[in-house]
C-alpha cells in the first residue's frame, strides 16, 4: 500500500494526475436494497409481467446514471487540465487551493459564483478550486471534486512551476 501511495506521490509532484470520480460502493448497494423492495411493491401489486418489466426499467436506468455520474475524470497530463468534458491549459490557472468539506460546502454554497464551472459529485466532500487567469474566459474559477486535493494541487502546481 505505501509503494502505491508513494508511486501516486511521485506521479503528482511529476505534474501528472489522474483520477476518476466513480460513485461509491455504498450507493451501488443502497440501489440495489431500494429496487429489490420496489420489486417486491410491484410483484404483490400488478401482474408479473409488468413488475419484472417496471423493476427491468429502474434496474437500467438507475445503474446507467450512476455510470453515468460516475465516469467524470479529472487528469493533469501535457501541460493541461481535464475535468469532465472540459479542458484548460495549465498556463492559464491561477494557484491551485485544496479545499476540506466546509470549505467545498462553502464555495460551492454561500460563496458560490454563478459563472464557475463545476465538476462536483455529491460523495465526495473534498475539492480543488482552480482560478482561471485567462482575460478571455469570463469562468472565474473551476470547483472540482477529488478524493486526493492535495495529490491533484500539487500536479498543477508542478505543472505551473515547470511551464
Amino acid at each position: 500500500m505505501a509503494s502505491s501511495t508513494s508511486a501516486q506521490d511521485a506521479r503528482a509532484s511529476a505534474g501528472s494526475y489522474r483520477e476518476r470520480l466513480f460513485v461509491p460502493l455504498r450507493w451501488w448497494v443502497q440501489a440495489t436494497m431500494l429496487l429489490a423492495t420496489l420489486w417486491l411493491a410491484f410483484i404483490v401489486s400488478m401482474p408479473a409481467v409488468a413488475a419484472w418489466t417496471a423493476t427491468a426499467v429502474l434496474v437500467l436506468i438507475t445503474f446507467a446514471g450512476f455510470a453515468w455520474i460516475g465516469s467524470a475524470r479529472v487528469e493533469v497530463r501535457d501541460g493541461t487540465l481535464y475535468a469532465g468534458t472540459a479542458h484548460i491549459p495549465v498556463a492559464l490557472l491561477g494557484p491551485v487551493e485544496p479545499l476540506d468539506a466546509v470549505e467545498t460546502r462553502r464555495v460551492h454554497g454561500v460563496d458560490a459564483d454563478a459563472r464557475a464551472f463545476l465538476v462536483t459529485r455529491p460523495y465526495l466532500k473534498r475539492s480543488v478550486l482552480v482560478p482561471v487567469l485567462d482575460p478571455d474566459d469570463r469562468t472565474p474559477y473551476w470547483l472540482i471534486s477529488t478524493r486526493h486535493p492535495d495529490r491533484l494541487a500539487a500536479a498543477l502546481g508542478a505543472r505551473q512551476a515547470s511551464d
